[in-house]
């Protein structure tokens, strides 16, 4: 046979060899990091232009007090003790409640999520109760409980129960079920599987439970303090705003702020020591 000489087409992958570049890897996924300093930097950003825009007089200090005169109204009551004063009653009640409500939540989360009974009736309960806004209910539970610290604590276990008992049995219900079965098969007791299997499964969903139920404890000791309590941060709060005294209402604010911080911290920690083969 006539040798051909080859075509063009067939030239141009050796062709190709001389003129390759490489090529930065595309297939890395959606992995977003945060970087170590950007945040802080864009912080630092903000609160040097909110204390330039009050320093310079484009905005009245009444309505936003500049964060130099924040820093101060946190001092003062810091030294004066008021601040540890209306902060112990606020840790308290959000303790308390979030302690009550997270144990009930996990009990009926569980029970929902292993018994065809509890999941029958439990979930009909916990659609029609969870929409109610429980800040609504302080009333009712004052006339039930007395005044007192336990129709606050009572308020905030409420608002507790129904996340923490949703993210369980949705926790339960994301462990795969063929870990379930193969433990079945082994002949597993079914104490062991809940402990071994199906604890360790539904853990992540459990542990993004308590970041949604602690801002709900946040969000509900403030609003029940502002209602009726005559100390913690929700009534200091509401005292400054009624008095006008902005600089103190807003040194409340930061304080709650920082008080969710330190429980955002505090779960994270939690999340690396029970999640630690992630």
């Amino acid at each position: 046979m006539l040798d051909r000489a080859p075509s063009d087409r067939e030239a141009a992958p050796a062709d190709l060899g001389s003129g390759t570049r490489p090529v930065r890897f595309r297939g890395a996924g959606f992995m977003p990091k945060a970087g170590r300093y950007s945040g802080w930097i864009a912080l630092l950003a903000a609160i040097l232009i909110w204390q330039l825009a009050g320093s310079t007089g484009l905005v009245n200090p009444l309505f936003l007090p500049t964060p130099f005169a924040i820093s101060r109204a946190i001092w003062q009551l810091a030294t004066s003790g008021a601040l540890w004063h209306h902060l112990s009653y606020s840790i308290l009640r959000i303790g308390m409640g979030w302690i009550l409500g997270t144990i009930a939540g996990i009990i009926v989360g569980f029970a929902i999520g292993l018994s065809s009974l509890a999941r029958g009736v439990g979930i009909t309960f916990i659609s029609a109760l969870f929409p109610i806004p429980k800040i609504a209910l302080l009333p009712l539970l004052i006339l039930w409980l007395g005044i007192g610290e336990e129709p606050k604590i009572a308020t905030i276990a409420l608002g507790v129960f129904f996340s923490t008992a949703v993210s369980v049995y949705s926790g339960v219900d994301a462990v795969p079920r063929n870990l379930i079965r193969m433990a079945q098969s082994f002949n597993v007791p079914f104490q062991a599987i809940v402990r071994r299997v199906i604890w360790p499964g539904a853990l992540p969903s459990i542990l993004a439970g308590f970041r949604i139920t602690a801002s709900i404890a946040l969000l509900l000791v403030v609003s029940a303090e502002m209602i009726g309590a005559e100390f913690g941060i929700g009534a200091f709060v509401l005292q400054a705003g009624n008095l006008m005294q902005t600089d103190q209402l807003l040194a409340g604010v930061v304080i709650l702020s920082l008080f969710g911080l330190a429980i955002g911290k505090a779960i994270n920690w939690l999340e690396t020591r029970l999640l630690h083969w992630r």
